[in-house]
């Protein structure tokens, strides 16, 4: 199993970001995905999930708004859209697979994690 992500950088702050997460070596729809963030010297937070269908989505307060969480079943791939980037947004964004239909807003039963990929926002 391989989940990668891609598509973060560095953009000034009020900007937008895509970000993918590509799943090879997992049946894709049967795994709601979620999208976690580790700052600096922080730990690994909750971003957002959706449920395996898309129908669902959930988010963490401090992104509500800003971001989207989306996925395409055909094309075994989930979606993070970055917008109005703060500063405070700059973190390692890691992409994970839950074999529950909704998944959870927390790391614990997350089966698999991609490597994560680099946002940097500047003031």
């Amino acid at each position: 199993v391989q989940l990668q992500a891609s598509g973060g950088g560095s953009v000034q702050a009020g900007g937008s970001l895509r970000l993918s997460c590509a799943a090879s070596g997992l049946t894709f729809n049967r795994y709601a995905m979620g999208w976690f963030r580790q700052a600096p010297g922080s730990g690994r937070h909750f971003v957002a999930r959706i449920s395996r269908s898309g129908s669902t989505t959930y988010y963490a307060d401090f992104v509500r708004g800003r971001f989207a969480i989306s996925r395409d079943n055909a094309k075994d791939t989930a979606y993070l859209e970055l917008n109005s980037l703060k500063p405070e947004d700059t973190a390692i964004y890691y992409c994970a697979a839950n074999p529950s239909i909704f998944g959870s807003s927390g790391p614990a039963g997350y089966d698999y994690w991609g490597q994560g990929t680099l946002v940097t926002v500047s003031s």
